[in-house]
């Protein structure tokens, strides 16, 4: 673990948790950074979305194979849109361009609104419009509930998992962003990743890619070569990460704040 601690340090640290089988083995943080900060997830965000997805199918609210259309009509009236599956969405193999990240996630009414470049299930193309279509349909499909897709995974994923969210950025009509906008403590980046260890098979489709890009599943990251094949793992912008290794029990999260922290590079370390 050394190595990959090593390879933190080097890379604008501000915190790395580490816990193998339920009990912490290594938690440090940056000289301005202290424990209770919370700290922004960016498109690691994103990994709260598959897992929730598998939830709602088990639920009977939705099918991960049904079309946008089945939803809106306007996608199902358009001879491309109408292809568009929710697993498409999740996969980021919609055929949705490049674009939506940051500050610039679409609302839903504008994800809505988007044309495609791309024939659905061709292409991989990593973005932030696709969550913000599939929060529409989450939306829709919760109005019989009376709930928001963010108080969904608050009740189905964040509670039962002890995770609790200091913040969730807000777009111009109020809503909350779907691929990125949470804020968390290291601990609670960490208590998420064991949940989703703990449920592992439960949420085993999302750790399936796709044949478009076999190291994407749903919201989640497959492993890189050279690191145990069950390896997965949640990404952010800057260097935020959050890293599971069932066939170790090991679970880590870490926080950057920016620079060319790769992975790959942490993954190898923590692994030899």
């Amino acid at each position: 673990m050394q190595e990959a601690v090593a390879y933190h340090e080097r890379h604008k640290p501000q915190a790395l948790v580490i816990s193998r089988r339920g009990t912490i083995e290594l938690e440090i943080y940056g000289v301005d950074f202290a424990a209770a900060k919370p700290h922004a997830l960016y498109s690691g965000t994103k990994s709260f979305w598959g897992p929730l997805a598998l939830l709602a199918q088990r639920e009977g609210l939705l099918q991960l194979d049904e079309t946008a259309g089945a939803t809106f009509a306007s996608w199902r009236e358009d001879p491309v849109k109408r292809q568009v599956t929710i697993r498409h969405l999740l996969t980021l193999t919609a055929g949705i361009g490049f674009g939506g990240l940051g500050s610039a996630v679409p609302v839903y009414e504008k994800a809505l609104a988007v044309q495609l470049k791309d024939r659905p299930g061709s292409r991989f193309t990593y973005g932030g419009i696709p969550l913000p279509v599939f929060g529409a349909i989450l939306a829709e499909k919760l109005k019989q509930l009376n709930m928001t897709p963010h108080e969904y995974l608050r009740a189905k994923i964040l509670a039962p998992a002890g995770v609790e969210i200091a913040s969730w950025r807000k777009l111009a009509d109020g809503t909350q962003p779907l691929p990125t906008g949470a804020f968390v403590t290291a601990r609670n980046w960490l208590a998420y990743g064991e949940y989703v260890l703990a449920h592992r098979d439960e949420f085993a489709e999302c750790f399936t890619g796709t044949t478009a890009n076999p190291r994407y599943g749903l919201c989640w990251w497959l492993a890189p070569p050279g690191v145990p094949s069950d390896t997965v793992y949640a990404s952010g912008s800057g260097g935020q990460a959050l890293y599971i290794v069932p066939s170790a029990g090991l679970v880590a999260a870490r926080f950057g704040g920016g620079g060319s922290f790769k992975h790959d590079a942490f993954l190898k370390r923590l692994n030899m």
